[in-house]
């Protein structure tokens, strides 16, 4: 470990006014592991001026405007060269742009002095080690597990121009992110100033009084069906530490994977488990354009590099857009038994007459909701749902019937929802809803396909009337409360037909597993084209 005298100098923005001067220093130092009692030694010692004159006393409050400088002795790193492999866009005698991998530290520290980003730059362009003796050659960074683009000096003059070209805003930067949730506005502009949090060194936060101003533009690429989760575009305006991360956590929508600014979210999303969690290992960030002026030509310079495999392939997995396929049709045409053929097949299913049935058993939401409701009229000796009583009720009383209705239907389309939520990995899966048109829900949250099973009137008035145990009268009932089955069908995007062998019906089942295995094969690859028409978009106009 060595000591280097080192220098520093900063311009008091507004927020900063007031401030002690070795608060101010302390917190800007912060970063390398400079404490405030070591500043105020270097400030007691002679090493502070204000506006180029002298100031011995740690107390003094700094204003707008003012130039402080700082000099002291620091312990740094020797930095080793380590000629280990380097993703490079640019390179020429000034300067060099490379991609920075997730999980790669930019810069050493007293605690890391190996295996960073520097130690690979030093072993391609030694002659950097005559700047800053751990940080030679970075005018800005990206976390240790943010991936994309950066510019790197070779020369010190670079060095100077990059940097007063980053302090001055004349540098755009625009990252890609993966957050938790959907911002409300498809644009949001972000002012909020960040400094270090009261409690925790290690990160930032917003802070009413000693932040230094932060601003941010975000603007919503794409989200999930469920939104859960959403693709952004994020430009900053200015360059703070963690600045996307903790301004997105203060909009609530802290980054995937980000455990510090969003632990809470993470560990709800790590438990729903499934390919996307398994994929959540890091904060989700990629710095996608760099946009600056060459140094020594002035010429303005873009670079651009697509996201790694990790931030893609978890960005597919939310957009597994499993089929949601609802079944329906008159009462008696067959369509449990299409269902329990696709079942049979391996496809997830869901049915609302067995999640009435479970509705109705003793102990059930729906059997205590009515018991509370109609005072147990309709109360089996068990305690479930006596359903001669309560369809006899239904059969003299529409307005029971419709009462029912609206106290059973939302437990079961909420029901219905988690199960496709639950298996929204999978191709495909399978409602049957008998009252899906009736009830609305298709129109109010429409599935991508629906089904109807259509089966001959003599056919399901007769030997399938009898196979259910129904008496002509009930099912005459059970007609009169749906849609005439040929509107039903008229509805629907495919129609099954039910008029052969219950083989024929399973052979129908395949052909339909396949088809809509078909229509998610097609949607993921539609996907994949819209997110590279996305980045090539903004790849184009990275400053618009």
């Amino acid at each position: 470990m060595n000591s280097e005298k080192m220098k520093w100098e900063r311009r008091v923005e507004a927020t900063d006014s007031g401030m002690r001067l070795d608060a101010f220093w302390a917190r800007e130092l912060d970063e390398i592991g400079v404490s405030r009692g070591k500043v105020q030694e270097w400030i007691k010692a002679g090493g502070a001026s204000v506006d180029m004159l002298l100031v011995t006393k740690a107390k003094y409050k700094i204003g707008v405007g003012e130039v402080l400088n700082l000099k002291g002795e620091v312990a740094s790193c020797t930095v080793n060269p380590e000629d280990l492999p380097l993703d490079i866009l640019f390179e020429d005698e000034h300067i060099a742009v490379v991609c920075k991998p997730a999980g790669l530290t930019t810069h050493p520290a007293p605690s890391q002095t190996e295996g960073t980003l520097v130690n690979r730059l030093l072993a391609r362009y030694p002659e950097i080690c005559a700047m800053d003796p751990v940080r030679p050659g970075i005018v800005h960074r990206l976390d240790k597990d943010t991936s994309g683009v950066m510019v790197v000096a070779r020369t010190e003059k670079a060095r100077l121009k990059l940097a007063e070209d980053f302090a001055e805003r004349r540098v755009d930067k625009l990252y890609l992110a993966l957050a938790h949730g959907v911002p409300r506005d498809t644009d949001t502009d972000i002012n909020l100033p960040l400094g270090r949090h009261p409690r925790m060194k290690t990160r930032m936060a917003v802070v009413e009084k000693g932040g230094r101003p932060a601003k941010t533009k975000v603007k919503v690429l794409w989200h999930d069906r469920e939104r859960t989760m959403s693709f952004l575009a994020v430009r900053i305006l200015t360059g703070r530490t963690h600045q996307v991360r903790v301004h997105l956590a203060s909009l609530d929508h802290a980054l995937l994977g980000d455990v510090n600014y969003g632990p809470r979210k993470h560990g709800a999303w790590q438990r729903e488990g499934g390919p996307a969690a398994d994929l959540c290992v890091r904060q989700m960030l990629h710095a996608y354009c760099l946009s600056f002026d060459h140094p020594e030509t002035g010429e303005r310079l873009t670079f651009f590099q697509s996201p790694p495999e990790d931030f893609m392939h978890l960005l597919f997995a939310c957009d597994t857009h499993s089929q949601r396929v609802g079944i329906t049709g008159a009462a008696g045409s067959g369509k449990s038994s299409l269902l329990r053929a696709l079942a049979a097949q391996g496809a997830p299913t869901f049915s609302a007459d067995i999640c009435v049935a479970e509705l109705y058993a003793p102990g059930g939401d729906g059997s205590e909701m009515i018991a509370s409701r109609f005072g147990g009229r309709y109360t089996s000796p068990e305690g479930g749902v006596d359903k001669v009583a309560l369809f006899e009720a239904m059969r003299d009383s529409d307005g029971v019937r419709r009462e029912i209705m609206d106290v059973i239907h939302p437990i079961v389309r909420h029901r219905m929802q988690a199960f496709f939520l639950e298996h929204r990995d999978a191709p495909a899966s399978f409602a049957e809803i008998p009252l899906l048109l009736e009830s609305g829900w298709q129109e109010e949250d429409p599935l991508d396909l629906l089904v109807g099973v259509d089966c001959p009137e003599a056919r399901r008035t007769g030997e399938l009337r009898k196979l259910r145990g129904l008496d002509p009268e009930a099912l005459a009932l059970f007609d009169s409360w749906q849609w005439p089955a040929e509107k039903k069908i008229a509805a629907c995007d495919v129609v099954v037909t039910n008029n052969g062998t219950l083989a024929d019906l399973e052979t129908e089942a395949r052909m339909l597993l396949e088809r809509t295995q078909a229509m998610h094969r097609e949607r993921t690859a539609e996907f994949e084209a819209y997110v590279e028409d996305i980045l090539s978009t903004l790849a184009t106009a990275p400053t618009a």
